[in-house]
């Protein structure tokens, strides 16, 4: 069971990378600014850097011996254990902003914590992982402030945006057997611990943009077990089609 842990919980973080990678890499050649093109492109590459290496872990302590590639490409969508919010559609660019606030946020706050993991490889992905996340939320941060104190019109789109993303926040830190078990090994934080920072952050980062913090009474949940909105299922398609079409195949 210890082994079992480590192992989902490592693949919880992994795919919730995966996912939010896919997310991003969408924006390539399409993005408003070629700045930002470049930039969603290489959070985009960051985040898949650290699927890798946590797929990498999850495969020596699952025993399955499968590789990265079996990992993202060869699963179906009820194999898939990331949160709601990561793969919720990019929208406009204001929502691909508030959701990339909402998640680098949280995942800054839980690779610091991972960076004291007992689980060695585990806390090296961390220690890097936390230098990029930073960047990460710097970038959400600003596009956050000249959007929501911009146009009337950008202010409308990320109060919209706030709205649909919001109540997919919820999920993030629910704690269950695996979080609490992963706690008592100090293999990872529990997640509720790591909702007081996030919250100020994005309280103080929401007043500066004159926005609103929301209030929801709607909390959907079931990524982590593997339960996703309809949108998934066309996202793992398009990710999975040339692999799928082409099994083994190499280049």
């Amino acid at each position: 069971m210890v082994a079992g842990a480590a192992a989902v919980y490592a693949l919880r973080l992994a795919d919730d990378c995966l996912v939010l990678s896919h997310r991003l890499a969408q924006w390539s050649s399409r993005a408003p600014t070629l700045e930002d093109d470049v930039a969603l492109t290489n959070i985009a590459l960051d985040l898949l850097g650290q699927a890798r290496g946590l797929y990498a872990r999850t495969a020596e302590l699952d025993g399955t011996g499968r590789s990265e590639d079996d990992y993202a490409f060869m699963r179906g969508e009820r194999e898939f254990i990331n949160c709601l919010l990561v793969e919720q559609e990019n929208g406009d660019f204001a929502a691909t902003i508030v959701r990339q606030l909402l998640c680098s946020t949280f995942q800054l706050a839980q690779w610091q914590a991972l960076t004291t993991s007992t689980d060695g490889p585990v806390s090296a992905v961390a220690a890097k992982a936390a230098k990029e996340t930073s960047y990460h939320r710097d970038h959400a941060t600003d596009w956050t402030l000249r959007l929501g104190d911009g146009t009337d019109e950008s202010h409308r789109r990320m109060e919209s945006a706030l709205a649909a993303m919001w109540p997919f926040t919820a999920e993030l830190f629910e704690s269950d057997a695996v979080a609490r078990e992963a706690g008592a090994l100090g293999v990872g934080p529990d997640p509720a611990t790591l909702r007081p920072e996030w919250e100020g952050y994005i309280r103080r980062v929401l007043g500066d943009a004159t926005l609103v913090m929301p209030e929801s009474t709607w909390t959907p949940s079931g990524g982590r077990e593997g339960l996703h909105t309809e949108c998934f299922g066309y996202m793992l398609a398009e990710m999975q089609h040339l692999h799928r079409s082409f099994p083994g195949v190499t280049w």
